[in-house]
C-alpha cells in the first residue's frame, strides 16, 4: 500500500484562504544548507520558522568547499536530520533530493546506502520489470529516511552521446522518446507505490546540449527537436507528472530572448497550454551559471515567476547565501507592491504546492 506522507501535519495545515502573503511566498522557495544536524541557531531553522520556508534540498557533496558529507553521513543521521527539520515546521516540508540512480545519487554506498542503477543502464537493458524492481529499491530508501520528493526521473533524450552533463553521467534512458516515457512511467510507479513524489526534468529538453548549464549559457537552438517534448506529453496525459523541473537552456526555437526557466512562452505557452500540465513547476538551481552570470538576482526571480515557476530552488551549493530566503521574499513583495507581479499569481502557485503536498498518498492506475 502507498505510504501516507505528512500525516503528522494534516490537522495543522491551514486552509488556502488563511495564510498571509509571507506564508504563501515562503512555500514557493526551496533552499539548500550546510550541516548534518541543525539546531535553533541554524539559518535553515530560522527560515522555516520565521519565513515559512516550504522546502529544503539535501546534498552529499559541498561544491564550494570541495568536501563530502555536507548533509549526508549515514542513513540514521539523514533520517534524524529530516525528522528534526519537519518538527520545527508547522506545515509539511518538501524534503527533496537528486536520487536519480547511478552517478547521480546523493544517497550512495559511500555513506552506507544501497547501490543504484543509472537511467542509461536500465534503458540499455530495456526490461521494464527490472526498471520497476530496481527503482522500487531506490524509492524504499527514500521512504525509509523521510524524503518526500525525488528530483527524478530525467526524461531528457540521449540524443547527444557526448553531452557533458546528461549522457556523460548516464542520466538518460534512451534516444527513443517512447522508450524514455515507458521507463519513466515505471520509475514513477515505483516511487508512487512508496509514497514518494517525482520530478520530470529538464524541460523542455537538455539531452542535445553540448555544454553544462551549471557553468554558463547552454544554447540548444540548433540541436533541440520537438521530439524531446514527447515523453512529457505522454506522462502528463497519463496523469503521472507530479512536478516538472525547467532547464536553464536557451532555445531560440521556443523563445528568442530568455532561457526556459525565465521563458513565459516555454512554461506557460508550451508546458501549461500546449501540454496541459496543471501541477507544480520547479526551477533548476537559480544559482547556476546560466542564470547568475547573465541575470541579476531580482531580474531572475521576476522573470521566473512571470514565466510560471511555482518553486524557486536555491541550492546554496554553487553560491552560499544564508540570507537568500529573506532576500528572495523581499524581491517578490517589491514586485507585488510596484505592480509588476499580481498577488493572484502567488495564490496560483501556493494552491498548486498545497495540492502537491496533500497528494502524497499516491496510487498507480
Amino acid at each position: 500500500m502507498p505510504v501516507t506522507r505528512f500525516t503528522a501535519y494534516s490537522q495543522t495545515m491551514p486552509s488556502p484562504s488563511s495564510p498571509s502573503l509571507d506564508e504563501k511566498i515562503g512555500q514557493m522557495l526551496m533552499v539548500g544548507f550546510r550541516g548534518a544536524t541543525v539546531d535553533e541557531n541554524h539559518f535553515i531553522v530560522r527560515d522555516i520558522q520565521k519565513y515559512h520556508l516550504g522546502g529544503v534540498i539535501l546534498f552529499d557533496y559541498d561544491v564550494i568547499n570541495a568536501q563530502w558529507q555536507r548533509n549526508i553521513v549515514s542513513p540514521p543521521q539523514v533520517k534524524a536530520l529530516i525528522s528534526s527539520l519537519q518538527q520545527v515546521s508547522i506545515r509539511p516540508l518538501l524534503i527533496a533530493i537528486d536520487q536519480e540512480g547511478g552517478h547521480v545519487a546523493r544517497l550512495n554506498e559511500r555513506t552506507g546506502f544501497p547501490a543504484t542503477c543509472s537511467h542509461m543502464e536500465l534503458g540499455q537493458q530495456d526490461d521494464l520489470s527490472r526498471t520497476l524492481t530496481e527503482t522500487a529499491k531506490l524509492a524504499r530508501t527514500l521512504a525509509d529516511i523521510g524524503v518526500g520528493l525525488n528530483l527524478a526521473p530525467v526524461i531528457d533524450l540521449c540524443s547527444n552521446p557526448d553531452n557533458p552533463v546528461i549522457a556523460k553521467y548516464e542520466r538518460c534512458f534512451s534516444a527513443d522518446p517512447q522508450k524514455v516515457a515507458e521507463h519513466a512511467l515505471h520509475y514513477i510507479r515505483a516511487h508512487h507505490q512508496h509514497g514518494i513524489l517525482t520530478t520530470l526534468k529538464h524541460f523542455p529538453g537538455h539531452g542535445s546540449s553540448r555544454s553544462d548549464s551549471h557553468l554558463g549559457l547552454t544554447d540548444v537552438s540548433a540541436s533541440w527537436s520537438a521530439r524531446e517534448l514527447l515523453p512529457y506529453q505522454q506522462i502528463i496525459s497519463a496523469g503521472q507528472a507530479d512536478v516538472i523541473m525547467t532547464a536553464h537552456v536557451f532555445n531560440r526555437q521556443l523563445d528568442s530572448e530568455y532561457p526556459a526557466t525565465l521563458s513565459k512562452a516555454t512554461i506557460h505557452g508550451i508546458l501549461r497550454q500546449q501540454l496541459g500540465f496543471e501541477g507544480v513547476v520547479i526551477s533548476d538551481d537559480m544559482q547556476m551559471g546560466a542564470i547568475v552570470d547573465y541575470y541579476g538576482f531580482d531580474v531572475a526571480i521576476s522573470k521566473a515567476l512571470a514565466a510560471g515557476i511555482d518553486i524557486l530552488v536555491f541550492g546554496n551549493n554553487l553560491h552560499y547565501d544564508e540570507q537568500v530566503v529573506p532576500r528572495a521574499i523581499a524581491v517578490i513583495k517589491d514586485l507585488i507592491r510596484n505592480g509588476t507581479l499580481r498577488e493572484e499569481r502567488i495564490d496560483q502557485s501556493y494552491q498548486r504546492i498545497m495540492r502537491l503536498k496533500r497528494s502524497a498518498k499516491l496510487d498507480w492506475n
